[in-house]
């Protein structure tokens, strides 16, 4: 049976918590167990079984790439439909491919791409094109960076993605301070190592990170909040897999923005609670659409249902839906491996 039919309500509520805000306190599950009204041991196998179902993919921290260092950008590449599959299996093989899909469109294949300071994103693109035999493609760099904020209300099934996550809560007069480096030391780089991990399943999961990092579990969530102050952590959640958790319908809008309306187009588009990702990025000749925004639905319906009311606050009507036919990879960079 899909996994969404077999959640009950406190499944829900229990989504609902851990996507959010994961507390990070010594006993985390005590913690949601207390604010379900329910034990810890029955949030840890409610959790668990969430993860074998695939609901659930990961919990850990989700960093800034930027902000450490590396470098990172959305790529549209084109295949004969023959090789596609086989061309997506070779770009999963990077280990800075971390979400890579078909969609339908005059590009076929999307996937975002980070490498280390020391590497250059357009080396690595133009040897990926020619490896995998691609008749075009794009390195569709951020312009401006409006939002990213995944999140869903899982009791009414719907979006939620009013608290979010934007570099300078988009100021343009902040210049280009998002896309800068934070200085980090090394043994912000250990703990960094630490909290991206896969989140035990055990009543003190952040002891044994603690113990590793020869720090006391306060000392490691203060850490994570200076983290969070910075702009290197955005937060610590977990990420569900959407179409598990009952969200089917994906579809990246791409807009036809006039250059003088960009920024305010871009703040209307990021305040709907259905937009988890929005970016201005590079034209071209053969690609007129400056901006992207990411919409998550139950129901195809409901993305064009979303995409017609930011059209109307927009009034913005050129633009094109673009809808994931196949998921090849998505999981989170791993930094510092």
């Amino acid at each position: 049976m899909p996994a969404q039919s077999e959640m009950d309500l406190t499944d829900r509520q229990l989504l609902n918590i851990i996507q959010s805000a994961f507390p990070l306190v010594e006993e985390p599950y005590l913690d949601i167990g207390n604010q379900l009204e329910i034990s810890e041991a029955e949030v840890i196998e409610r959790t668990k079984r969430l993860k074998k179902t695939n609901v659930v993919r990961q919990i850990s921290a989700i960093f800034d790439t930027r902000r450490l260092g590396y470098k990172t950008t959305l790529v549209a590449m084109r295949f004969p439909p023959e090789i596609l599959d086989r061309s997506a299996k070779v770009i999963n093989q990077h280990p800075g491919v971390s979400h890579n899909y078909a969609r339908n469109g005059n590009f076929n294949l999307w996937f975002t791409l980070a490498v280390p300071p020391y590497e250059s994103l357009e080396e690595t693109i133009e040897d990926m094109a020619s490896r995998t035999g691609a008749e075009a493609h794009r390195m569709m760099s951020t312009i401006r960076f409006f939002k990213i904020g995944v999140n869903f209300d899982m009791v009414k099934s719907v979006g939620a993605a009013y608290e979010y996550y934007s570099p300078d809560e988009y100021n343009s007069s902040n210049g280009d301070d998002w896309n800068k480096a934070e200085p980090i030391t090394d043994f912000e780089i250990q703990a960094i190592r630490e909290l991206q991990g896969d989140l035990s399943l055990i009543p003190r999961p952040f002891d044994d990170m603690s113990k590793r990092l020869d720090m006391t579990a306060q000392e490691l969530f203060d850490l994570a909040a200076s983290f969070k102050d910075r702009g290197i952590m955005r937060r610590f959640s977990a990420v569900l897999h959407h179409r598990k958790a009952g969200f089917k319908a994906n579809a990246m809008a791409v807009w036809k923005v006039p250059p003088e309306r960009s920024e305010e187009v871009g703040r209307i588009m990021a305040s709907s609670p259905w937009v988890t990702h929005c970016y201005e990025r590079p034209t071209f000749p053969d690609w007129p659409y400056s901006h992207f925004s990411m919409v998550h639905a139950t129901t195809k319906k409901g993305c064009q249902d979303a995409i017609k009311e930011i059209s109307e606050a927009t009034g913005i009507d050129e633009y094109m839906l673009l809808y994931s036919t196949r998921e090849y990879k998505k999981t989170r960079v791993r930094y510092f491996a």
